[in-house]
């Protein structure tokens, strides 16, 4: 499976803005954001002419990197986006916040989007009690997520659990602490989607 390996610190250089691709450490003062806030690469400190386009094609990477989405499978969800009722943009956001792993990462159950999609994939979660292990899986309102049974002794998932009982989730989310348990209770608003992005400029950019 395609995948980024490079270092993340970098895309959130690039985009100017902190995407939180590394959990913890994006909040503290390792961040490469707080030490070098400028794009990376020997221009990186140049002034460079904006242009429409640039605009448009910055918030599409921006949005691609936070949910660590491939530009193919970003094509695919827009198009699905384009074919539901609503506003595009907002439709898109929608689908990207419904995958397995930004539920588990907004549920409190991993530190960032990159953990949550390796937790995932490794078997740790079930969905409506059958285990899940594809990280772009969409879920339904009703959908009930949970920790599998053989995987609360792990360290880490007992300190992700004790994590998740202080958070607090979106209120389209519920979490029960002592089932470690989240439930989908509606699909997002885009009020309730905290991502610093314009979409409508990604809708421009697919319109060209």
């Amino acid at each position: 499976m395609a995948r980024y390996t490079e270092a993340r610190c970098r895309l959130c250089r690039r985009e100017g803005v902190k995407l939180y691709l590394k959990g913890d450490r994006c909040y503290s003062n390792r961040c490469a954001m707080e030490r070098r806030n400028f794009p990376p690469g020997q221009h990186g400190r140049a002034r460079r002419k904006v242009t429409e386009y640039a605009l448009q094609l910055r918030e599409k990477q921006k949005l691609r990197r936070i949910y660590g989405v491939l530009e193919a499978q970003f094509r695919n969800y827009f198009e699905k986006a384009e074919r539901q009722r609503g506003i595009t943009g907002e439709n898109l956001l929608r689908l990207l916040e419904r995958r397995l792993d930004n539920v588990v990462y907004r549920l409190g159950l991993a530190s960032s989007r990159a953990e949550a999609r390796q937790l995932v994939r490794h078997g740790h979660f079930q969905v409506n009690g059958r285990k899940v292990n594809i990280p772009s899986y969409l879920v339904r309102v009703g959908d009930r997520i949970s920790v599998a049974a053989n995987s609360k002794e792990s360290p880490r998932i007992k300190e992700l659990m004790e994590r998740a009982a202080q958070n607090t989730p979106p209120a389209w989310l519920s979490y029960d602490a002592d089932a470690a348990t989240g439930e989908v209770l509606a699909y997002p608003a885009r009020d309730q989607i905290d991502v610093p992005v314009r979409e409508h400029l990604i809708v421009e950019l697919y319109s060209r």
